[in-house]
């Protein structure tokens, strides 16, 4: 299989695929450009999908710069949004920055890895270089977007500054005369925006490949954060196998595909065993990705004593009434008990939880988020979801 045909795979676009030929073959190293705004603290696997291609690069011998864009977060990317993003502190984003390269590194080889922050060149523009980069764009072209013109069309606001972070984006793949430029289908119209301003230039134009956008665990939208259909580069392996084995079996073979690269003719085979065996596989082989492989075979015992067999898992922490409470009171309310285990996102979720019928109190269904519990004479084994397991000691 030649390089292009292998870097094809798995792909929704490519766009410039001559001109990637040419340079594949004049056996330079290309300078492959991926760009992540730090919004948030974590990656997803939505993430996974671009930091594999990549990675693939890596691995054929070429340049990946790994573009943390501080600068464009204080705008916040308005690909695929309704409304204006909200403004994060530099001190956030400073922050999240930190954790996404520990993260990015469990995917990317480090040592064949360039990182680079985009406020390094826009902190050195003045306002007259802005201006000059906001010629090269028109308002009838940014309407082109379609999510912009929903957002025009519904009469919802767009701001200025949001319309400038397509030329920003671009901006970055001409200062690093980017040969290629990876990132998901909705960051379309901001790739070719920098294959313009690099044209405009009078440079050679980057190449650029989309990915598909993966689904998160509802199966139905865009894996995002802001959805709770995700599943974290950071989720403990327990959590992780779990979300996994969550998702439909529709959505396990785009997983198999886009997560652990399958291979057609592999996943065929697969397909041909018990969908429940291919789902345990695959919880198996990202948690073991992301953790050890021991931990994913931990995991996937517990997993089937709890379902398979009906037995409680054997791993459960262990939490003490007073540990939870703070002190010696005879009561506690169901919510804060639960929430002082730090087991659970929020105390909202814990909620819902209750609510939806998710909790149980060895065995028994809890109703009410409200409740007063007592402390108990003896040990409880407490339920919530299908996941969570923990014993309360008196």
């Amino acid at each position: 299989m030649s390089p292009l045909d292998a870097i094809r795979i798995h792909t929704d676009t490519l766009i410039g695929e001559e001109e990637l030929q040419e340079r594949l073959q004049s056996g330079r190293p290309l300078r492959i450009k991926l760009g992540v705004d730090p919004t948030r603290p974590d990656l997803t696997f939505g993430h996974l999908v671009v930091f594999n291609k990549l990675r693939q690069f890596q691995e054929l011998g070429h340049q990946a710069i790994l573009i943390i864009g501080d600068f464009t977060t204080l705008i916040g990317d308005p690909s695929g949004r309704s409304s204006t993003r909200p403004v994060l502190t530099s001190e956030d984003i400073e922050e999240n920055a930190r954790t996404y390269l520990d993260q990015a590194f469990k995917i990317l080889d480090r040592e064949k890895t360039k990182v680079v922050y985009n406020s390094e060149w826009f902190n050195e523009l003045g306002f007259e270089d802005c201006l000059k980069l906001a010629r090269k764009m028109t308002v009838a072209r940014m309407l082109e977007r379609d999510d912009f013109a929903k957002r025009y069309a519904g009469n919802a606001p767009i701001s200025i500054i949001e319309f400038l972070y397509p030329l920003i984006q671009g901006y970055d793949s001409l200062h690093l005369e980017a040969d290629v430029e990876i990132g998901g289908t909705d960051q379309l119209f901001n790739m070719l925006v920098g294959r313009a301003l690099q044209k405009d230039a009078g440079k050679p134009e980057q190449a650029v490949i989309t990915m598909p956008l993966l689904v998160g665990l509802d199966g139905v939208k865009k894996m995002s954060k802001s959805q709770d259909n995700y599943i974290a580069f950071t989720d403990g392996p327990k959590d992780m196998f779990g979300k996994v084995m969550s998702i439909s079996d529709d959505t396990m073979w785009t997983y198999h595909s886009l997560l652990l690269e399958t291979e057609e003719a592999e996943l065929e085979k697969i397909k041909e065993g018990h969908p429940m065996e291919a789902k345990k596989q695959l919880a198996c082989d990202l948690v073991a990705r992301f953790h050890s492989p021991e931990e994913a075979t931990h995991e996937r015992q517990q997993f089937e004593q709890v379902f398979s067999k009906n037995k409680l898992p054997d791993d459960m922490p262990s939490f003490s009434w007073e540990t939870l409470t703070g002190g010696s009171d005879a009561t506690a309310k169901h919510v804060d008990l639960m929430g002082a285990t730090d087991l659970f996102e929020s105390k909202g979720a814990i909620r819902r939880l209750i609510q939806q019928g998710g909790v149980k109190i060895d065995g028994e269904k809890q109703a009410d988020p409200n409740a007063i519990l007592q402390r108990p004479d003896s040990e409880q084994v407490h339920q919530a979801g299908k996941r969570v397991f923990f014993k309360l000691l008196p």
